[in-house]
């Protein structure tokens, strides 16, 4: 017997038919013999309508009250998945953030989990009962209902089952596991058996949209199995796991290309070069929150003056280009320019770590195409490229085949 945590996103739980659905899939666990706790989001689109209704009464809510109107979303699908499992025979119960309770910080939005006192629904679990859990959602030092920021169910799901004493946490999501590159710009893209915690939050951060990025470096904090599976179909899914066993030990060296399109640069040119420039710039950026990429400081010899680019999110653009403006009297730049149409393209690989040549190999592979570089940044096991967003499926494209992670068949890409 396991205990396990279950968690179905926006799509899984779209309407009475798909919540039924999934009331079978945990039922079956149950029947096997396992304690089960499911970690559920609001229906597909709920949030992103109650989001409009708060922007739409004003652009600058506030976001406790922005909180109580978004979490509403995750309580009627708990609601509704507890009537579901009770109707097959089920024992259920729902759970809000708060009656567990989910302790998090006081920033509303975009809090952070404090702690998870799980007693009381791991005795209830023992004794048989299914917790129905809302995701995305806590209570605050103030005793406010807090929002964990988009996409935070799977953050919810995973400090879940490590409360919990979990064996594991499946992430039950609409495709059925982690690919080499996103399937709808290569066909040939492959499911991965194995990723390491390492290559998903590198994925995660760079474009991948099958898991948070939170939710992967909490697992890995607590070394927490994690499954990606389908929601819809019975397929061996994707585990993320802290080191790669068996045959996935001699895999590729590169796990997958991911492609980001959330991109917008900004350079600052005429700045002056002296040390503290750069933390002039970033740190009040950093500071509104907005997270900062990739940063090329290029200082022309015997001028005294640089130029400064980085990236930020596409939908961040505006707010740093605010901010910096308002910090031009202390910065000291002579011009302030921004391109919105670019794009990251990144290899990620456990093997990059003692393969530097893999890196060559990407910007060969790129130049071969005329693709030309715009910026790069690299980690441990990930090198990014920012390039010209009209060129990014050419990138992911050819790298994927260059890197050897096409299918060679339709039978074998199903199979992989």
């Amino acid at each position: 017997m396991s205990r396990i945590v279950m968690k179905f996103g926006g799509t899984s739980v779209a309407d009475l038919d798909r919540i039924r659905n999934v009331a079978a899939r945990v039922k079956r666990e149950v029947e096997a013999g396992n304690e089960v706790a499911v970690v559920v989001s609001a229906m597909a689109g709920v949030t992103n309508q109650l989001v409009a209704w708060c922007q739409g009464l004003s652009p600058l809510h506030d976001a406790r009250e922005y909180d109580a109107v978004v979490a509403t979303g995750e309580q009627v699908t708990t609601g509704l998945l507890s009537i579901a499992l009770q109707e097959t025979g089920v024992e259920a119960r729902s759970w809000q953030g708060w009656q567990i309770p989910i302790r998090t910080d006081n920033a509303h939005g975009k809090a952070r989990i404090a702690g998870i006192e799980g007693a009381e629904l791991i005795r209830r679990m023992q004794a048989g009962q299914v917790a129905v859990v809302s995701g995305f959602q806590g209570i605050g030092p103030d005793g406010r209902v807090t929002t964990l920021g988009r996409g935070g169910s799977d953050t919810s799901a995973v400090a879940l089952a490590a409360a919990l004493h979990a064996d594991r946490c499946d992430i039950y999501t609409d495709v059925d596991g982690v690919y080499t590159t996103d399937p709808r710009i290569v066909p040939q893209a492959r499911k991965l058996t194995q990723v390491t915690f390492e290559e998903m939050l590198e994925l995660a951060g760079v474009g991948a949209k099958v898991l948070q990025v939170r939710s992967v470096g909490l697992a890995m904090r607590e070394n927490l199995p994690l499954r990606v599976l389908s929601a819809f179909e019975d397929k061996p899914g994707t585990d993320i796991v802290a080191e790669l066993s068996g045959d996935q030990m001699e895999r590729n060296l590169i796990a997958g290309i991911a492609a980001d399109r959330n991109e917008a640069r900004i350079t600052l040119t005429g700045v002056p070069d002296k040390p503290g420039t750069v933390a002039q710039v970033i740190s009040p950026i950093a500071e509104a929150g907005i997270q900062v990429d990739m940063i090329v400081h290029a200082a022309t010899p015997d001028t005294g003056v640089s130029d400064l680019t980085f990236t930020v999110p596409r939908a961040s653009l505006a707010q740093s280009m605010a901010v910096i403006e308002q910090r031009k009297g202390e910065i000291g730049y002579e011009g302030l320019v921004h391109d919105d149409s670019v794009a990251k393209v990144s290899i990620v690989g456990v093997g990059i770590r003692s393969n530097p040549q893999l890196a060559a190999q990407m910007f060969e592979v790129l130049a071969e195409r005329q693709i030309n570089l715009l910026a790069v940044s690299t980690s441990e096991i990930k090198v990014s490229a920012l390039i010209a967003e009209q060129e990014l499926d050419l990138a992911v494209r050819v790298l994927h085949t260059a890197f050897g992670l096409d299918a060679a068949k339709e039978s074998e890409g199903a199979a992989a």
